[in-house]
């Protein structure tokens, strides 16, 4: 008889490769996107080609011989009552302002712009 195991994800949709992945069902993303591909896979007693396929809460996966149901379960910190975050103000940006002062199309020499790197603080361990 197969076994029936439930997987809890936090997160909704989840891939199929990377459920198989954390499901431990095969032994990388790498293993799980070949099995996928080749057939080895079925998500609700059909066979899967797609291997970013979405699964979501109650989906059952088959493979290898064992079966798997998602359930999905949030984390409490992700409920819509949990304050936001504050943004940080972005700093404004420090480009180099050098004009081109190539001349155009004529005998003087061009003369290549300097541009100096601000000095670096040192770093103390």
């Amino acid at each position: 008889m197969s076994s029936h195991t439930i997987i809890d994800i936090s997160v909704e949709p989840i891939e199929l490769c990377k459920l198989l992945k954390i499901a431990n069902m095969v032994g990388g993303g790498g293993e799980a996107k070949i099995v996928i591909s080749e057939g080895y896979v079925v998500v609700n007693d059909e066979v899967e080609f797609q291997k970013r396929k979405k699964i979501r809460h109650g989906d059952i996966v088959q493979f290898d011989g064992e079966i798997i149901q998602v359930a999905y379960k949030p984390h409490k910190n992700s409920s819509k009552s949990a304050k936001p975050t504050p943004s940080l103000p972005k700093s404004p940006s420090k480009k180099s302002k050098v004009k081109n002062t190539a001349p155009a199309m004529s005998d003087e020499k061009f003369i290549e712009p300097v541009f100096e790197r601000p000095k670096r603080k040192p770093i103390s361990f």
